[in-house]
């Protein structure tokens, strides 16, 4: 039986390289893979990683798209059989959207890897990422480092060069944000908690 995987970590940890790289890997021995991510990603067309790897998504998944039925659509119209589904910012998903991974891997039985990460710039836990901790067969921490050295597990977003703490869960659009991977204490720190 096909397992749910959700592979999270902090900005920056290389979720989109590990990705692409797994996405490689299936297709060097032969197999049919779809890559897709939620549609509100809209900082890129295509799956981007740090390292300048890039792939176009064969579908996006729109606010209000069923999965089930994208997958099916795509899975219907390959000549091959699907050996996985990769999700790329799986935190933008929405519970429901989650429901229907954890479908495709027990009832279509294709593994699903989604990445993403667990939390906003607020601590707090996007619909996605937290239903995916619900449901996952399997969850991995893809780690990176804090600007101090220490393992990086929260995202602060900066205006300029000044951490901010308040906004919309997701800034894509519009605003001139960016952001940092921190560990709990340099965050405690830029957000004031220690004072």
């Amino acid at each position: 039986m096909a397992k749910l995987y959700f592979r999270y970590g902090a900005m920056n940890s290389g979720k989109s390289t590990a990705l692409l790289q797994a996405a490689f890997n299936y297709e060097e021995r032969g197999q049919k893979v779809l890559v897709t991510k939620p549609g509100i990603d809209t900082k890129t067309s295509g799956i981007i990683s740090r390292l300048g790897m890039v792939r176009q998504p064969d579908f996006l998944i729109g606010t209000d798209d069923s999965v089930r039925d994208l997958f099916t659509e795509h899975a219907e119209k390959s000549s091959e059989p699907i050996a996985c589904l990769l999700v790329d910012e799986a935190q933008f998903l929405s519970a429901t959207q989650v429901d229907d991974l954890l479908w495709v891997a027990l009832v279509k039985n294709v593994p699903v890897l989604a990445y993403g990460i667990r939390t906003d710039f607020k601590t707090v836990a996007f619909p996605g990422s937290a239903r995916l901790l619900e449901l996952s067969h399997s969850l991995e921490e893809l780690k990176t480092i804090c600007r101090c050295g220490r393992k990086a597990i929260f995202n602060g977003r900066k205006s300029g060069d000044k951490f901010i703490f308040d906004g919309d869960q997701v800034a894509i659009d519009g605003e001139e944000v960016t952001y940092e991977s921190l560990c709990g204490l340099c965050y405690i720190r830029e957000s004031g908690w220690l004072a």
